[in-house]
């Protein structure tokens, strides 16, 4: 099947309008105009800047760092250097650490990568410069709305959080394999596009593998994965109309309603523990590498990373192709898709450093640079002139070195984002209350799945070994003690 069967929007399609609808609410407007510039090219300013990239992404911004001291930074008198710490929580670490003083940690630097939940502990410290008043009304309204929006850590139209890039996530799909499956049962994509979709399609795949062996009862193989299961659970809920975390000024209540909460567990747990779904590897992709997987949801931006071929033994390996599709939503909810990508974070100094920061990152997000920097880092932009398929469409296919899988999943990518993305503000005990959601229901669900393998390697029939994990009263518990566990982390 070819890879342009995947593209499910047209050439023609342009988000920039639609999009300035992403999010919750309208970003705010300025009134203030942007601050005098302060710089002297004669006397130049050097400001560091830390970063979480990596290979491709370190490589692609490490490029534009150069350009922009080459030029406009050499007209401005701003010399930019950037360094990588490592992963996400390494990069958050060494912040939270700086910001502290504490004993081995290195100066703060001007700038840094942050997400929300970060930011908002460093500008607990106040150590966060306000960018609002560096902008004027017409650059703040070049931006998604919902993108600059999360910046605003306070809600009182500040922007602490400045977005260079974003993600969603995204279904990918070995193509080779589905259609195998597909033509033998009469499986078709659009069943893909709800959530109940992809569990009625992970009980059938399951059927029709574990038929193959009639001799060998219960060892059907699964379907699909989840590579963040927090995402699942907060954009899940609040698809259904409940948010799990209430924030109001920082402060969260936990909103739990068990009607909700139930249509999460029938469409992960149940499935895990009946072996239509797994979480077997680090990431869904190295199972889909195995061939024990045919799709997960992961980030739009980790589709550089989907496997060319299948891998099955030493013996026996073929070439697979990539197919993608929006992000799957509850049948009756409204579509709400995870809002990824961090941005930087200014530390509050003086006003030529931060000018200079701003300077760089408007120029860094201009539609050229991001669009370019975006293509290679498998991201989309963050400007609503550059954020449309026929921009995107083009630098992908003029830009050497550019993943094909980029532009397999963009159409889904921006569909995704079109429907409706969101990242709940940030909250006292939210990184760990995300860590909680995170593992809790996955790793019930792993442990619960392995319980059953092993009752029927043990003589059980399938039924009998999974009798005693489909109860309502073994939800319930898990929801009490999952209501304890976030309790304690945001008390």
């Amino acid at each position: 099947m070819k890879k342009n069967i995947m593209r499910r929007v047209g050439a023609t399609i342009a988000l920039a309008g639609a999009l300035a609808l992403v999010g919750c609410s309208s970003a705010p407007a300025s009134s203030e105009e942007p601050t005098a510039s302060v710089l002297d090219p004669s006397d130049p300013v050097q400001v560091e800047l830390w970063t979480y990239y990596n290979g491709t992404q370190q490589q692609a911004f490490e490029d534009l760092v150069k350009d922009f001291n080459a030029t406009r930074g050499k007209d401005l008198g701003i010399v930019v250097t950037s360094s990588s710490q490592g992963g996400v929580n390494d990069l958050a670490s060494a912040v939270t650490d700086s910001a502290q003083g504490l004993v081995g940690s290195e100066a703060m630097p001007d700038a840094f990568l942050s997400y929300s939940d970060t930011a908002s502990v460093i500008d607990g410290f106040g150590m966060v410069a306000d960018l609002s008043g560096y902008l004027s009304d017409d650059e703040k309204a070049g931006f998604v709305d919902g993108f600059l929006e999360e910046g605003d850590l306070n809600g009182n139209g500040s922007l602490k959080v400045f977005p260079v890039g974003k993600s969603t996530e995204t279904l990918q799909i070995n193509m080779t394999d589905f259609q195998t499956f597909a033509d033998a049962t009469g499986t078709t994509l659009d069943e893909l596009r709800t959530i109940e979709g992809v569990t009625k399609v992970a009980q059938r795949y399951y059927e029709w593998t574990d038929a193959q062996t009639p001799d060998v009862a219960g060892d059907g193989r699964p379907f699909f994965g989840r590579d963040a299961m927090a995402n699942y659970l907060i954009t899940g809920s609040k698809q259904l109309g409940h948010e799990i975390f209430d924030i109001e000024r920082g402060t969260c209540t936990l909103n739990f309603d068990r009607a909700t909460m139930k249509t999460l567990w029938d469409n992960y747990y149940v499935p895990m523990v009946q072996g239509w779904f797994s979480a077997e590897g680090k990431f869904r992709s190295d199972a889909v590498k195995t061939g024990d997987l045919v799709c997960y949801v992961g980030s739009s931006s980790s589709v550089v990373y989907f496997p060319q071929t299948v891998t099955v033994d030493d013996a026996t390996s073929y070439p697979i192709e990539l197919g993608a599709l929006p992000n799957p939503s509850f049948e009756n909810g409204q579509p709400c898709s995870p809002q990824q990508g961090a941005g930087f974070v200014v530390t509050k100094s003086d006003e030529k450093k931060e000018t200079a920061c701003v300077e760089f990152l408007t120029w860094f997000t201009a539609k050229e640079q991001n669009t370019d920097f975006s293509v290679s880092a498998g991201y989309v932009p963050v400007t609503k002139d550059a954020l449309t398929l026929e921009n995107l469409e083009a630098a992908a296919s003029s830009i050497e070195g550019a993943s094909d899988n980029y532009l397999v999943n963009l159409p889904a990518t921006l569909e995704t984002i079109e429907a409706g993305v969101y990242a709940n503000p940030p909250f006292k005990g939210g990184v760990e209350a995300r860590a909680i959601l995170e593992r809790t229901l996955s790793d019930k669900a792993v442990s619960d799945r392995a319980a059953v393998v092993e009752a029927v390697a043990a003589g059980a029939s399938p039924e009998e070994a999974l009798a005693p994990y489909l109860d309502d009263a073994v939800f319930d518990a898990w929801l009490g003690d999952l209501t304890t566990q976030l309790k304690g982390a945001i008390a």
